[in-house]
């Protein structure tokens, strides 16, 4: 299947696997990538030292393309800009909106810059920088998320911007790449369904608990950082919803010194980080601090397997998916399913 994704990425589907921090490590990204897929590669929760041999090692399971995720915000983003160009990655993807110089200084080197929005204007802003193509993310998709749909959120976004469009946010299978080609987006990018099979790293306690959720198990809270937050309900869910702002303050400050360990960054680069996501994202101090909750609390349970420490991001769509294939049967069952409601289409509908 031929989109404008596929022709500007050189994979051989529609498909995108998300840059989820502690999941999307070299073996899911290579996997994907051998599947015919886009793999991203999330480099947020490594050193710059740690990325350059992640991307080394995909590099070395696969010769397929695949992309990186950065985060605009940090303090060494240009450094990992230039990781990225010098080990001839061939995508870039971004959580938050680029600037304009880095879109610049990737496309210069040939690199394809594909931001994730969660808003019509922020798709415009990213594509009126130069942005090659973007993520649009509904409501329904897992971690950091808004609160429009992706049914409502992506025709809008396809209508404003006149780059490829790619649909994230509630899409597991073949009918939903179907229904987001007719909307008009040119793929679909998924997470939660790919952390859901047999080449992502994360614990198999941690995947059962994840496969045995009902859509209901699937809440939004602000409890983890202060953001809206799309995870698994849990009773340690329950536990930092009950409390109050100084235990959560606390809570966060041991996890900014755990993850600054874990990350091998010293203070200085912890507080330039913390500038600019004030700075970016219009965030308090306070705001700030809870935001080192994320990364530690997310490793605890997609690293450590300690669902009782850790929180799991997670989709809607965790409430539907039963299995656990590996990326290539996963990609070519969503291509045999799109094949398949494209073929009832064209007989109107029946069988």
């Amino acid at each position: 299947m031929t989109t404008a994704l596929t022709a500007l990425t050189g994979v051989r589907h529609p498909v995108v696997q998300t840059g989820m921090g502690w999941v999307a490590g070299p073996r899911l990204v290579s996997a994907t990538a051998e599947a015919g897929a886009l793999g991203i590669l999330a480099s947020a929760t490594m050193s710059t030292g740690q990325l350059r041999a992640a991307v080394r090692e995909v590099a070395s399971r696969t010769d397929r393309p695949f992309g990186v995720n950065l985060r605009a915000d940090a303090g060494d983003a240009a450094e990992r800009v230039r990781i990225i160009v010098e080990e001839g990655v061939r995508v870039a993807s971004f959580a938050l909106a680029p600037s304009r110089e880095l879109i610049a200084r990737l496309k210069d080197a040939g690199v394809v810059v594909i931001p994730t929005v969660g808003a019509r204007r922020h798709a415009e802003k990213v594509a009126a920088w130069g942005a090659d193509a973007v993520i649009v993310q509904g409501a329904e998709g897992g971690g950091h998320t808004g609160e429009v749909a992706t049914t409502v959120l992506l025709p809008q976004v396809v209508d404003a911007v006149d780059i490829p469009v790619v649909a994230a946010g509630g899409f597991h299978d073949g009918r939903g790449l179907v229904a987001a080609l007719a909307f008009g987006a040119a793929g679909v990018a998924m997470g939660t369904r790919f952390l859901l099979t047999s080449d992502s790293t994360v614990p198999e306690a941690v995947k059962a608990r994840y496969l045995a959720a009902s859509v209901g198990d699937v809440t939004v809270t602000r409890a983890v950082d202060g953001l809206p937050h799309r995870m698994l309900r849990t009773d340690l869910v329950a536990a930092l919803e009950r409390s109050g702002r100084p235990a959560a303050l606390l809570r966060a400050a041991r996890h900014a010194a755990a993850f600054r360990k874990q990350a091998g960054t010293g203070w200085a680069r912890t507080v330039r980080d913390g500038l600019a996501m004030k700075r970016g994202a219009g965030l308090t101090w306070s705001q700030v601090l809870l935001a080192a909750n994320t990364p530690m609390m997310l490793r605890a349970a997609l690293v450590e397997g300690r669902t009782d420490a850790g929180v799991m991001a997670s989709g809607q769509v965790a409430g539907v998916i039963e299995d656990l294939p590996s990326c290539a049967e996963l990609v070519g069952r969503i291509m045999a399913g799109a094949t398949a409601a494209l073929d009832r289409l064209e007989r109107g509908g029946t069988g």
